[in-house]
């Protein structure tokens, strides 16, 4: 009989999510309510216009990054790996925020677990990438926002 293991993927983003939970939206010094209010009621409005405006060079960067691929792969392979990883979670994680926004508007958790999702697949990036700045700073400003604002979503 096969033994299930208890660390598998969802053990464990549910652990991470309780870590940061307890740090950053419990630990860490609160948002003001009014401004937990203004994220909550806008950010589905801002992430809407900003793809509707941003959906264009999103399809020009696809576009264009899928006549790049082949060539990147001159500069040597891991060149090439780099690029193609960046393209794939790069489409990930847009395509996770897009998903989100229908739920967003409905405050339900299914939507913000879909930004906690996106915000670690950008931490992925960077880390393979070795964008440490951007690990650092975007990842834990990113975090800090989305668990002070996770009590207004059911």
């Amino acid at each position: 009989m096969a033994k299930t293991s208890t660390n598998d993927w969802g053990t464990l983003l549910r652990k991470l999510e309780a870590s940061l939970d307890l740090y950053l939206g419990q630990k860490a010094p609160c948002l003001p309510e009014n401004i937990k209010e203004l994220i909550v009621k806008y950010s589905p409005w801002i992430s809407l216009v900003v793809g509707l405006l941003a959906l264009p060079a999103i399809l020009a960067v696809v576009g264009i990054g899928t006549l790049v691929v082949p060539f990147s792969y001159l500069g040597g392979f891991r060149y090439g790996l780099s690029y193609t990883l960046s393209m794939l979670v790069f489409a990930v994680a847009t395509f996770l925020d897009f998903a989100a926004i229908p739920g967003l508007f409905k405050r339900s958790v299914s939507a913000w677990r879909l930004l906690y999702y996106a915000t670690l697949i950008n931490a992925l990036h960077y880390f393979l990438t070795f964008n440490w700045g951007s690990l650092i700073i975007s990842t834990l400003i990113s975090f800090y926002i989305l668990f002070q604002v996770k009590s207004y979503y059911q």
